[in-house]
């Protein structure tokens, strides 16, 4: 079948109920779709929203993100302002106490957040770090109704339990790229390390979140082979985060990514990854800007209140957008 004697349209929406009925995606429709024309984007983003809709319904889930500890990460991850080995101005601290993450934790149950997200920097805690989160995480579940997320770097099995025991509920590794790409953004870990410590995870029965980062010099041919890893991983979260350049790393000079092209891409995501959350992560505001709010189209849920080290638009703004477009902030009770 081809764009060019089918309307793009008839073309998509058919894909779009293909999905609905257990087909999976071809590789090389999904590429056709990376690779598609402008005009096509609108017919692309129908299809999309209709398997979201399928699943989601017009429901938004919000996420806070809180970065319990900043910067000095051993890692050399080109993209990361908070790599020891860039240059970037970003604040560094150790971890916050117990307190201070709990508090965060009930102001974001305040702005009707569904999921809170514990991050650090490092390559794997130590055990004064995990044993603090494991308290923090023990404290929130038992006062809010609160999602837990932690992202805490490269986990072993025990950990994973402790954490799960704790009543974390998801953790969250992204893969961040294909397999072939890897290398040239990260010289300390390798792919097969990440993919270790989301096995781990699943294999534990806790949730996984895991996506990418986009726009780091990748092919069409990698942000393809992403989607299709994490469905093979049963990643059950799929943040999609796209690159704001950061001064001081070694990306700091590449062109940020079109806002068309962020928007086919997680309109591939959420075809090849049809029932799983598919959310709007770092880099929304700078890459979409006026059009973010056609992200919402395939993804179900985004961080509003900004990310690690960078601002986003605001609360207000974000319920807004939500609000303007027709669709409406999820309940917790829906997550």
């Amino acid at each position: 079948m081809s764009l060019q004697i089918q309307q793009p349209s008839l073309y998509w929406n058919d894909w779009s109920q293909r999905i609905l009925t257990g087909e999976s995606l071809p590789r090389e429709i999904g590429m056709e779709l990376l690779s598609s024309h402008d005009d096509d984007l609108l017919a692309i983003l129908n299809a999309a929203f209709k398997v979201r809709q399928h699943y989601f319904g017009r429901g938004v889930w919000l996420h806070v993100i809180r970065n319990a500890r900043s910067g000095e990460c051993p890692e050399d991850c080109s993209y990361c302002s908070q790599s020891a080995s860039n240059q970037s101005e970003v604040e560094t601290y150790a971890l916050e106490t117990v307190e201070e993450i709990v508090a965060g934790a009930r102001v974001a149950y305040e702005q009707q957040a569904v999921r809170y997200c514990i991050v650090t920097s490092g390559r794997q805690p130590v055990e004064k770090d995990l044993e603090a989160i494991c308290e923090a995480v023990q404290q929130i579940k038992q006062n809010m109704p609160l999602q837990i997320c932690t992202s805490l770097g490269m986990l072993d099995a025990q950990q994973v339990l402790r954490l799960k025991e704790s009543g974390v509920d998801r953790y969250n590794h992204n893969l961040e790229t294909s397999a072939r790409h890897y290398g040239s953004i990260c010289s300390t870990h390798r792919y097969e390390d990440r993919l270790a410590t989301a096995k781990l995870v699943k294999d534990a029965g806790m949730e996984l979140c895991s996506g990418g980062l986009l726009g780091m010099g990748e092919e069409l041919k990698d942000r393809l082979d992403l989607a299709y890893s994490l469905r093979e991983i049963g990643a059950d979260s799929i943040p999609l985060n796209f690159l704001h350049p950061r001064q001081g790393t070694r990306l700091q000079n590449i062109n940020p990514m079109k806002a068309a092209d962020a928007l086919r891409a997680l309109a591939l995501f959420r075809l090849v990854n049809p029932d799983r959350e598919l959310r709007i992560a770092g880099g929304r505001e700078l890459i979409l800007g006026p059009m973010q709010v056609l992200g919402l189209y395939p993804a179900n849920s985004f961080f509003t209140k900004g990310y690690l080290t960078t601002d986003g638009q605001g609360l207000d703004a974000d319920i807004a957008m939500v609000e303007a477009a027709g669709f409406e902030v999820a309940a917790i009770a829906d997550a």
